[in-house]
């Protein structure tokens, strides 16, 4: 099963997988043990970054996303 990424309207950003590997900006891994379902947060407020620990639903946060195709990637000159 492959990974999904789930951006959750007004909320969180929801991880399913079998082997999530989620690494700090050096390179070090966080401790999931074995969960293989995590939420991030998107509204910046959470006591638990980068996981979401449901202040968005108290704060107001609001952010509504559907989904688009990017553009086609441009070549490298």
């Amino acid at each position: 099963m492959a990974t999904k990424i789930i951006v959750n309207n007004n909320g969180s950003f929801r991880i399913k997988g079998e082997d999530i590997e989620l690494l700090d900006s050096n390179g070090k891994r966080y401790g999931l043990n074995g969960r293989t379902k995590i939420s991030l947060c998107r509204c910046g407020q959470s006591k638990t970054k980068p996981f979401c620990d449901a202040t968005h639903k108290t704060n107001g946060f609001q952010s509504v996303c559907e989904a688009y195709e990017m553009p086609p990637i441009l070549p490298k000159i």
